[in-house]
């Protein structure tokens, strides 16, 4: 049975700049993106919508609204990799213009996307909504490759770069070259410490779903090992990327990523003392029933 919409005033947590903040118009987006017919039905209340447990339906609604939204023409990814959210993705790169206080196109903005995926979704809205260039780093060769593939696809060279982390260990050794500079980082960090807690919590999401029987025990958006769980999960990441931006903080202005449990912000706020900062800015986000926030800090703002 296929999710239904939210309701209409569940979207307005979007960013107030969000494209997305109504619910989909099908008919425009199959305008698009034809395939995207195969997957559309009325769901019990009579609206339209997909089966959000269907990857292919997932990936059929985001290259339509990559095309509708964002000009992005061409966007193929392996099946087994990461397949994001949208709106979600999009609300973090308004949040960034905000914190940085950039809301207008501005090209001589430059961004640093953590571990940016076979979908190097976060370069693609940034670029395509403010102008931004962006270096995007992951540690998966094969995530580089598929992520190239789309940025040649739609002639956007000259405004994002990819670089492959060498040493899974670290988040900006290897990738931030001497004297280089960016307005802001961001990241994504994997959420879970392992892949049997990755199985075990999508096990518990789908068993929570009500009137969805048929809902298969996959995670939905696909996603590869090191995307979605990596040793000591979400909090372990960002306290490392915490230490490591001290050697930094005169190269990026603004360290930002998600935090999805909010349970981590204590313990990470302890770090944040320790490596001593100059601004610490916590922006609360919301998706459908979904919440979450970017943590920020500067040494030099």
């Amino acid at each position: 049975m296929a999710k239904q919409n939210p309701p209409k005033d569940t979207k307005s947590r979007l960013h107030p700049r969000s494209a997305h903040r109504n619910n989909y118009d099908f008919d425009a987006l199959i305008g698009k993106e034809p395939e995207l017919k195969l997957f559309v039905a009325p769901n019990k209340y009579g609206t339209l919508s997909i089966d959000f447990f269907n990857q292919d339906a997932v990936r059929s609604l985001n290259k339509a609204l990559l095309k509708t939204h964002y000009g992005i023409d061409d966007w193929t990814l392996p099946k087994q990799y990461l397949c994001p959210p949208i709106p979600g993705r999009a609300d973090y790169i308004h949040y960034i213009a905000d914190l940085i206080g950039h809301i207008e196109p501005n090209p001589y903005i430059k961004g640093l996307d953590i571990g940016t995926g076979a979908n190097c979704i976060y370069p693609l809205i940034g670029q395509s909504v403010y102008q931004w260039n962006f270096v995007g780093s992951d540690v998966d060769s094969v995530a580089i490759d598929s992520a190239q593939d789309i940025i040649k696809s739609n002639s956007l060279s000259d405004s994002i770069e990819l670089r492959l982390q060498i040493e899974g260990n670290f988040k900006f050794k290897n990738i931030i070259k001497t004297n280089e500079t960016f307005h802001f980082s961001m990241c994504n960090p994997p959420f879970h410490a392992s892949a049997e807690e990755a199985r075990k919590q999508n096990r518990k999401k789908v068993q929570n779903l009500k009137d969805d029987k048929n809902a298969k025990s996959s995670l939905n958006f696909g996603g590869q090992s090191n995307e979605l769980w990596c040793k000591g999960g979400e909090f372990r990441f960002i306290k490392d990327m915490l230490f490591e931006s001290r050697h930094y903080k005169h190269q990026v202005e603004w360290f930002t990523t998600l935090v999805s449990k909010g349970s981590n912000l204590k313990p990470l706020k302890t770090f944040l003392n320790k490596i001593e900062p100059k601004s610490v800015e916590i922006i609360e986000m919301g998706q459908g029933q979904k919440s979450s926030r970017i943590l920020a800090w500067s040494f030099v703002k």
